[in-house]
């Protein structure tokens, strides 16, 4: 009876186990990748499969943070992104305007808070190179339990390293999709199937630091149809004000 109540014990401690999982930033700086693409882009495509590739050249979420935000102006000429929301537009706008950048456009990276035209080169290796051996300025972790077909529940919590950043420094957290689908049917890439990875859907920020902390649970509802198992969470620290990005973090879904 012993032997059996252990053992049954130690199944649902098996199981809690694998329904939480967690992650913390480490002693060096994560790079930020942002993708701004659209379905109805032609260009875009390219670099959908370069974002999606990262992980496979040995980009691991410690050294890169991808994501995938999907922008509304191209949704006019007859193709409507069905991921695309106004808030990532919006959000597009604001960065090209802290770098006085007079247009925006698809395919867009930004690597850090800032524009990079070479993403498809050697110079992006470079550039993460150079990023990764900076010491963080902020520390972030990620706690994140699944087990709900509906939301992700995340709890999570960052500290600044560098006071100096507290008055513009706000943290920002997305839940992303990874393997995702669309046969496109008008527009500039009509009769493709396209794939996307990193893909965001709910985005929460920014949100201020209170004497150089924040915590914060969060329920980040799943799009209908969503593949708790091929989900996650980032998290990230920038300053508003410049867009540098003191400390990034990606937490995939947890297993089971």
């Amino acid at each position: 009876m012993r032997v059996a109540l252990a053992l049954l014990c130690l199944a649902f401690a098996s199981q809690a186990v694998a329904l939480q999982c967690s992650a913390s930033s480490g002693p060096h700086t994560a790079a930020l990748v942002e993708l701004y693409t659209s379905e109805g882009c032609n260009s875009c495509p390219p670099a959908d499969r370069w974002l999606q590739s990262l992980g496979a050249r040995g980009y691991a979420p410690g050294r890169v943070v991808p994501l995938s935000l999907h922008v509304t102006y191209w949704d006019y000429i007859g193709w409507k992104d069905p991921y695309a929301q106004q808030r990532f537009t919006d959000r597009q706008r604001k960065l090209a305007q802290v770098m006085q950048a007079r247009v925006i456009y698809t395919p867009q990276v930004v690597l850090q808070g800032k524009d990079f035209r070479r993403w498809h080169s050697g110079a992006f290796d470079e550039a993460v190179k150079s990023i990764n051996a900076r010491a963080p300025r902020a520390r972030i972790e990620l706690k994140l339990e699944s087990g709900r077909a509906a939301a992700l529940l995340t709890e999570v919590r960052a500290e600044l390293l560098d006071r100096a950043q507290a008055a513009d420094a706000a943290l920002y957290v997305a839940s992303f999709e990874n393997k995702l689908v669309s046969s496109v049917a008008a527009g500039e890439n009509a009769g493709r199937t396209l794939q996307h990875d990193y893909v965001v859907f709910e985005w929460v920020g920014p949100i201020s630091f209170s004497e150089g902390r924040i915590a914060e649970r969060r329920a980040l509802p799943l799009v209908p149809k969503a593949v708790p198992a091929h989900s996650g969470v980032a998290a990230f620290v920038q300053n508003r004000r410049t867009a540098e990005v003191l400390q990034a973090l990606m937490l995939p879904a947890c297993p089971g």
